[in-house]
């Protein structure tokens, strides 16, 4: 029996108690971005290090920052000839508001069917598990053919804002070949997928001011300027009517698609009235010379998240707000920088902004874009584990999102990230009842148990 065999009737001898310790994991409510969950966060930083130190891991450490810990652990019994392979993961979640419209309790783990609903059961402490027990199979079987690192941190939720510097002092430590990020996902449960792009942030707060005070708007309408109009047309304007983003340069920098990725991107299964069944919307909208996919998968955008000004309680009042807000984020594609983004922006407003109102702009957070090989040994090393499990060439693809680690690996210690995961695009991630497809979850665990195979 070969020994990938072995470790795969390992798996799938122990599915249930796979399951009962995901079940035990995503019951621990590790929302990194509220203060009283604190001790919470921590707790799942120790479960994690538990997992580790039970697989025989060394050097297990919850590892302090000047934010949640990040937990770290290596195995580099292999040799200095073998492969060394970094496994990323995040244990930490998104809040669960709105609370109501959960149908049972987000961190009481509940089986319907074939999915498992909670908070974090896809984003991403299900694909830590998969992780971690594709490791254990091989370990209580065969022996590991490749070293091993791990790095789980407590902050990908609130854009890992204190990994980079981790990363930066630890650099020797986390020196590595490839590093295995499960925190992707899948187009679809019978289409395997690797991502090879990730799209870069750049996130601000637009605050445009006018009155020293709220006013009554019939005795001031008409003469004020009414901040929140004048922050709507600003807005407003930073598109054209096709979609395309206005502020001053913004394109300059932005890689035209070769005819081979244009190719990859018509090869991906997602149509457009796939997108429309997903979303809800009546028609989809954006760059009518890019398909979808290059829309959200190679093209940068400007997205308007959150406005906010005057009153906006229950009934009636007549008000001229002094002030209004705009949460507004841009996703970057590779060459594009946050820094050079945030200079067009304000190069936008002081040419629109009008003289009646003043306004200001902060910076709230960065991240930068990434591309991966695709004919690099730990690429075709995933495809072939994923082909093998799902019986099909895996599909490429860029993500729209942005994953902090990718791009800090990438620039302190020189290791490309090999992006998949076994999340599938209606898990509900970051919304209420989120679910893994529990199916599709075992696969996973095999398919990275024959991952770390393909090595030998």
């Amino acid at each position: 029996m070969s020994d990938a065999r072995k470790a795969l009737e390992y798996v799938r001898s122990n599915h249930e108690r796979y399951l009962s310790e995901l079940k035990e994991f995503v019951g621990i409510p590790s929302i990194s971005t509220l203060d009283e969950n604190k001790a919470d966060v921590r707790r799942a930083a120790e479960w994690v290090a538990a997992q580790l130190t039970s697989l025989g891991m060394d050097m297990v450490q919850v590892m302090p920052t000047a934010g949640h810990p990040v937990v770290y652990g290596e195995w580099m019994g292999a040799g200095k000839l073998a492969p060394t392979i970094m496994i990323y993961g995040h244990y930490d979640v998104q809040p669960v508001d709105p609370i109501e419209l959960w149908e049972s309790d987000p961190f009481k783990a509940e089986v319907r069917g074939d999915y498992l609903f909670a908070r974090g059961s896809s984003d991403m402490k299900g694909q830590v598990v998969a992780s971690l027990k594709a490791v254990e199979a091989i370990v209580r079987t065969t022996g590991l053919p490749v070293n091993i690192k791990w790095l789980v941190e407590g902050e990908e939720e609130i854009g890992s804002e204190h990994l980079g510097e981790f990363i930066k002092q630890n650099q020797k430590m986390l020196a590595c070949d490839y590093c295995l990020n499960p925190d992707a996902g899948m187009i679809a449960a019978d289409k395997p997928t690797i991502t090879t792009g990730l799209r870069g942030l750049a996130y601000f707060e637009l605050r445009v001011y006018g009155p020293d005070k709220d006013l009554h708007s019939g005795l001031f309408g008409g003469t004020v300027h009414n901040p929140a109009q004048a922050l709507i047309e600003l807005v407003a304007g930073m598109h054209d009517k096709n979609g395309k983003i206005t502020l001053p340069g913004f394109y300059d920098k932005v890689r035209k698609l070769s005819k081979k990725e244009r190719e990859d991107f018509k090869r991906l299964p997602v149509k457009d009235k796939d997108l429309i069944k997903m979303t809800g919307v009546p028609a989809l909208w954006g760059e009518p010379q890019f398909i979808p996919a290059e829309r959200t998968g190679a093209r940068p955008t400007l997205e308007v998240n959150g406005l906010l000004s005057g009153f906006t309680g229950q009934g009636s009042k007549t008000v001229l707000p002094a002030w209004a807000m705009a949460k507004i984020s841009c996703r970057l594609v590779p060459d594009q920088t946050p820094e050079e983004t945030e200079k067009q922006l304000r190069a936008y407003l002081k040419k629109n902004a009008p003289k009646t109102i003043k306004w200001e702009l902060k910076n709230l957070h960065n991240a930068g874009a990434a591309l991966v090989e695709t004919d690099s040994a730990g690429v075709k090393a995933l495809a072939m584990a994923l082909e093998t499990v799902w019986g099909k060439r895996p599909y490429f693809k860029r993500e729209g999102g942005s994953i902090g680690s990718v791009v800090l690996l990438q620039k302190y210690v020189g290791a490309d990230s090999l992006l998949s995961g076994f999340g599938l695009p209606d898990d509900n991630v970051h919304s209420p009842n989120e679910r893994m497809y529990l199916p599709t979850w075992y696969k996973g665990i095999e398919a990275f148990t024959h991952f770390f195979y393909n090595f030998k």
